[in-house]
């Protein structure tokens, strides 16, 4: 857990793990994305998210309220002897943008990679999102490649 003020020295940003508690307000991050997230839908993914280790998800709050997330996971790699991560998800709200909140929580997601031995972390974004390019890229992330995408039909278990 880590508390630190902004340069203007007029908030209190807190970096933590998140909580199952915390599903509301992530789920209403997500939504500000455009990634349509129930209550419901937040509290059962973080059910099997924060119980598998591989996973992380730090969040960020400023004067006590939640106002960002990063969800990170570490695996193991075809091409690599060392765990590999990437980050899956970051979010922060639209009143905290370009405060350092981003920032913190790329730092804080670093952190954990690296007590984890990883010495090597991937993201996605979409094309459209430039201001996340240049955001990425002022961190020392690089570009270099595409991702695909398909949708596959749901199969019924049996």
């Amino acid at each position: 857990m880590t508390r630190t003020t902004d340069p203007r020295g007029n908030r209190a940003l807190r970096i933590r793990d998140a909580k199952l508690s915390d599903a509301p307000e992530l789920a209403a991050l997500m939504c500000e994305f455009d990634y349509e997230t129930s209550y419901a839908e937040m509290h059962s993914r973080l059910q099997v998210i924060l119980s598998d280790v591989s996973y992380s998800t730090i969040v960020a709050e400023v004067d006590n309220k939640l106002c960002g997330m990063i969800g990170t996971l570490t695996h193991a790699s075809h091409e690599h002897n060392d765990p590999s991560g990437k980050i899956i998800a970051l979010v922060v709200s639209k009143p905290q943008r370009r405060s350092g909140v981003g920032r913190a929580l790329i730092a804080a997601a670093e952190n954990d990679f690296a007590s984890r031995r990883v010495t090597r972390v991937t993201l996605t974004t979409r094309f459209e999102r430039e201001g996340a390019h240049r955001f990425y890229e002022a961190l020392g992330y690089a570009k270099t490649g595409f991702r695909f995408a398909k949708n596959l039909p749901r199969i019924p278990q049996k």
